[in-house]
């Protein structure tokens, strides 16, 4: 079996780069929590005021 070899894009290429910084990537767990949490409340109220 042969590899096929494709071409990767420039952003592709940052992103492989940015994921080898443990601090980037720590950075970016804390923004998605961020993010889920804050849907969670937003849905939470959401929820109560249609009580």
């Amino acid at each position: 079996m042969t590899k096929k070899i494709v071409a990767e894009s420039p952003k592709i290429r940052e992103l492989r780069e940015k994921i080898k910084d443990y601090g980037y990537v720590q950075d970016a767990i804390q923004r998605i929590a961020l993010v889920l949490s804050n849907k969670l409340i937003e849905g939470r109220n959401i929820h109560e005021r249609q009580r």
